[in-house]
């Protein structure tokens, strides 16, 4: 095989100027200027692309594709307030607290309308974390969760033992959660 077969350069007589009948436009060794703008092109129509799937590959690596069993009639609701405290920082936020019998647990924090600080999803075995206050956000076996979401995996089971509490207080480390129904 000889080069040509693998790279195919356009002549420029398939130039879009020449097409339109403006080629008296063009000037000795606008060619070259030519290719090399087909060239940019190419290489520079490319790199949007290749940023879109790079940025789409390593965004699926915290998206959960677990199936989570879906709020029902049994499952108990509470709505209150939660202060969440570390050795740096007090963040007081509404808590939406879901959980069944079964063991399926939903939290969802927030600071005020439309402002979710904190999501978390999880059953016996598995969790899926996202929001600011999860950082990068995480989704996986429980068993293996990174120590910034521990405490949080940790309320799961807290509520399961103290379903009727109007107060729940919880501590995880240096971590302290105390919820107001």
């Amino acid at each position: 095989m000889s080069d040509s077969e693998f790279l195919r350069i356009p002549s420029p007589q398939s130039s879009p100027l020449l097409q339109r009948g403006e080629a008296d436009q063009l000037v000795p060794g606008s060619e070259v200027i030519y290719l090399m703008t087909a060239h940019r092109a190419v290489a520079t129509g490319l790199a949007p692309f290749l940023a879109i799937i790079l940025f789409c590959v390593t965004s699926c690596a915290n998206i959960s594709h677990h199936q989570f069993s879906e709020p029902r009639i049994g499952w108990q609701t509470k709505s209150g307030q939660l202060m969440y405290r570390t050795p740096n920082a007090t963040l007081i936020g509404e808590a939406l607290v879901r959980f069944s019998k079964t063991g399926g647990f939903e939290l969802t924090v927030s600071k005020g309308p439309g402002i979710t600080l904190l999501s978390l999803r999880q059953d016996a075995t598995f969790a899926e974390v996202k929001g600011g206050l999860a950082r990068q956000g995480w989704a996986g076996p429980v068993a293996q969760a990174p120590p910034q979401v521990r405490g949080w995996l940790g309320l799961r089971d807290q509520f399961l033992q103290a379903s009727d509490r109007k107060t729940l207080r919880y501590a995880s480390g240096n971590e302290t959660f105390v919820f107001r129904f």
